[in-house]
């Protein structure tokens, strides 16, 4: 099975109107990336998966903070209604601001309504990670056994705090709550060394691949770290759609060794990548398959 984990709910049902769409030419060196998309247009971007995560980031201003234009009161209602559409192939993840009023009643009621995960983005929403609220969600999420799934790593947003979501916050978050299943994405780019220390020692702490195969050398430097330091098992796969899709994911990671022609540096094993794209998601975040 081919799990896509990192894909974030799309902006349309139906058809995008011309002057709500949105285009990041900066976002992708090869070509620019439309972020506003429909249900239709999801799917054929998911169409190499078999299932997909999905999920909003619940932020204030969300055409701001993450490009996408949704109306902030309706983070979760959009993902829970996406999923409900096509509940075998789309998991839901809510997202809350742990220090917002209310957090965990929201976070209650998007359980309530299906969703399993949790996505968060302490850079876009501008918490501690570490802080006491945010301490206080993790406990509740290792108590309902929901994994989360955290932005790691750079962001081109000029306000998202680097700090926020340097890899070895993720560490001190582990080390506190040992049962909570977390996915570090983007491997932390480009902090992929200490995202893979910090996989390495937590048994329910993984990595995504998502946006790595955009930079061929980050690429490259994330899993021949991950293969010397034997963690490349824990990596799953991912596309952070908008910004591409699994099929374009799969493909970006066969690439790794194309540069490495004529040198003598040591090459990412096939299996490897085969582990990657084939990874037991599902099982590693403690999610049941989707009927």
């Amino acid at each position: 099975m081919i799990v896509d984990v990192h894909a974030h709910t799309p902006t349309h049902r139906d058809t995008v109107p011309d002057d709500e769409r949105q285009v990041y030419t900066s976002w992708r060196n090869d070509r620019p990336v439309v972020t506003t998309n429909t249900w239709a247009e999801y799917d054929e971007a998911m169409a190499a998966a078999d299932v997909s995560i999905v999920f909003n980031i619940a932020v204030d201003d969300p055409l701001a903070a993450t490009g996408l234009p949704y109306l902030p009161e309706r983070c979760n209602d959009n993902t829970i209604e996406f999923v409900r559409d096509n509940p075998a192939k789309r998991i839901g993840f809510l997202s809350v601001n742990p220090t917002a009023p209310g957090a965990l009643e929201e976070a209650d009621r998007c359980r309530e309504q299906g969703l399993v995960g949790v996505k968060l983005g302490p850079n876009y929403q501008n918490f501690d990670p570490l802080g006491e609220p945010a301490l206080a969600f993790y406990d509740y999420c290792q108590q309902h056994a929901l994994p989360i799934l955290f932005h790691s790593g750079a962001s081109p947003i000029r306000e998202a705090p680097l700090r926020y979501t340097y890899p070895l916050v993720t560490d001190e978050i582990a080390l506190r709550y040992p049962e909570l299943r977390i996915v570090m994405a983007h491997m932390g780019h480009p902090w992929s060394r200490e995202t893979v220390v910090t996989i390495r020692k937590h048994p329910h702490v993984y990595a995504d691949v998502s946006s790595i195969y955009l930079r061929p050398w980050v690429l490259y430097q994330s899993l021949i770290n991950a293969v010397e330091w034997g963690a490349a098992g824990k990596l799953l796969l991912g596309s952070d759609f908008p910004i591409a899709n699994t099929g374009e994911a799969i493909a970006g990671l066969r690439t790794v060794n194309d540069m490495l022609e004529g040198t003598k540096l040591p090459r990412v094993p096939d299996e490897v990548i085969d582990g990657i794209i084939h990874a037991d998601a599902l099982g590693a975040l403690g999610l049941k398959v989707p009927q």
